[in-house]
């Protein structure tokens, strides 16, 4: 049989001019190399561009072409037309002149004026006998070349950056939870209160999507604003299986992405850069990334997911849209009818939903990809018990232990457990103290070992379960009259003052948000339970945690 194709490289090598001949040569050069990679990064295929003075669009056809061929330099040859309406007429010679004369004079950083480059054009072809082209060919010729390339080979990459797409050079990731990236934002809808249907003000959703999949694998929902304990709350739906909360909101559907992240991406807002998120990070084997700064499409991928869960927002009553403009004379208070749990169990929903909707970029549905990655590599380890994983990322304290155990915002916690700690604590240094900002009737104790977690509760185990925010309030309602020293009794006395005064006012008026606010948060306090020993992890483990008796977390999500 003959090769037909040998017969055409053949051919062409025959009657390619030497001027075409040089150009092919050269474009094998930096194209072979290009094509042996399975694949090309943008960026990669831009300095290709630039160094042979053609669009990024053609660098990708002559690779296909390479690739397709015989991968020898005549596959490269410029394939020329008998010419047309909007075809080049030029001598091939001409042609080639003009790419070089735009790659090393106009492509530079010397910026030179197009006015400039054609001079050099004139002045060559005079001096080599060949055609002068007109001025509006050269500038025909620079009109075809990459936006992209052009400008950051003259301005560099910040100028050129505006002409990229949002999420610029799409990152290498192929792995199911390789990196996942985090964001907040305030829900575009009023929600109303459980007891008496009033609204009670604008939410915050904190969500985790796996770039590789495109799959939301953490989605935490809660009344206060962003901060660490959001995130902890977060990683912690994210890692650990999601059918118990399922069933908890009375959803009936699979929603099985969950699993330890590799990588954490983030913006650089404080709560991504605490000392919580850090040792719990470190503890899990985690690694944390964060956006360049003033470069917010880096995370382009959350920011379309939220954008496409505010849409959809935008569709249930007591939304607020994303402008004033946009909301016009629509009440968004009156029309409010979801309460906290009603928006979770209806975002799970929505979730789900669009993980079987075909997804632009994957050309597939999320939840494809991400079957088709656990056929690949697996199914991702998840972690067994949420409360010691939850713990890992908690807020943290340090203080100094006493014979009464420690005091921590006038609160005192004591155990019979921490005995043996205080019989030679003037050995010890301060303890790593974590809190969990709903509910501080406990606390957790790091040992001096650092392998395991002490929970230590109220030294007065009467006392009611409160939250940071009752106890900030009460110290400052104190301090207003006149309180220089706060003790525990008069604190535990104010919040329950302030708790009834809450109460009365709830459900008086529309005026009153605050009041269902604050009912509504405390109700969202963990019940309390017996003190376990909660022994964290192994740094880089597998995901399956020491089993501790968990504490029932009552927070919405």
């Amino acid at each position: 049989m003959v090769d037909e194709s040998a017969g055409v490289a053949e051919r062409g090598v025959l009657t390619a001019s030497a001027e075409d001949w040089a150009v092919a040569v050269r474009r094998a050069e930096v194209i072979g190399r290009l094509a042996r990679e399975p694949r090309i990064p943008v960026a990669v295929a831009d300095e290709a561009a630039a160094e042979l003075g053609i669009g990024r669009r053609q660098v990708y056809v002559l690779v296909k072409r390479w690739r397709s061929g015989s991968g020898v330099a005549s596959d490269l040859l410029a394939r020329r037309s008998s010419g047309g309406r909007g075809r080049g007429r030029l001598p091939a010679e001409v042609e080639a002149l003009l790419l070089e004369v735009i790659r090393s004079r106009y492509l530079s950083r010397q910026r030179r004026t197009v006015s400039a480059v054609y001079k050099e054009v004139v002045r060559q072809c005079r001096a080599r006998g060949l055609q002068v082209p007109s001025r509006g060919t050269l500038e025909r010729r620079i009109g075809q070349l990459d936006p992209v390339v052009s400008v950051t080979v003259r301005h560099g990459a910040d100028a050129a950056r505006t002409l990229r797409s949002a999420g610029g050079e799409p990152p290498l990731i192929e792995g199911l939870l390789e990196q996942v990236q985090v964001d907040h934002t305030v829900v575009d809808l009023e929600i109303v209160d459980e007891r008496h249907r009033l609204p009670i003000g604008r939410p915050y959703v904190t969500a985790a999507i796996d770039v590789a999949s495109r799959c939301v694998v953490g989605l935490v929902v809660t009344l206060e604003a962003p901060s660490a304990l959001s995130v902890g709350l977060c990683l912690a739906h994210m890692a650990c299986d999601k059918r118990p909360w399922l069933e908890r909101l009375g959803v009936s559907g699979a929603w099985p992405m969950s699993g330890k992240p590799r990588e954490v991406f983030t913006d650089n807002a404080a709560e991504f850069k605490s000392e919580a998120l850090q040792r719990g990070c470190d503890q899990h084997g985690i690694k944390q990334s964060y956006r360049p700064p003033g470069q917010p499409h880096f995370g382009g991928i959350i920011e379309r997911l939220i954008g496409t869960m505010m849409e959809m927002v935008h569709d249930l009553p007591g939304t607020t849209f994303s402008h004033p403009a946009e909301r016009g004379d629509y009440d968004s208070q009156a029309a409010a009818v979801l309460t906290l749990a009603e928006l979770n169990k209806w975002l799970a929903l929505a979730v789900m939903v669009y993980h079987g909707e075909v997804h632009s970029t994957l050309k597939q549905t999320p939840a494809g990809r991400w079957e088709q990655g656990v056929a690949e590599a697996g199914r991702p380890a998840t972690v067994a018990n949420e409360t010691a994983f939850l713990v890992d990322f908690l807020p943290v304290e340090r203080r100094t232990l006493t014979r009464t155990g420690f005091t921590l915002d006038h609160v005192q916690y004591f155990s019979d457990a921490l005995k043996p700690w205080i019989a030679r604590r003037g050995e010890l240094e301060k303890f790593v103290l974590r809190r969990d900002p709903r509910d501080i009737s406990r606390i957790w104790a790091l040992d001096p070992d650092g392998t395991s977690y002490l929970q230590v509760p109220y030294r007065t185990l009467s006392r009611p379960p409160i939250s940071l925010w009752e106890q900030k309030a009460a110290v400052a309602r104190l301090r207003e009259l006149g309180r220089d020293q706060v003790d525990e009794n008069a604190l535990f006395a104010m919040v329950e003052q302030m708790r009834q005064i809450t109460e009365d006012a709830a459900g008086k008026t529309r005026a009153s948000r605050r009041s269902r606010r604050a009912v509504e948060r405390r109700s969202a306090i963990p019940a309390r339970t017996t003190p376990p020993t909660l022994t964290p992890p192994p740094a880089h483990d597998s995901g399956t945690v020491v089993p501790a008796v968990p504490f029932e977390v009552i927070e919405q999500w």
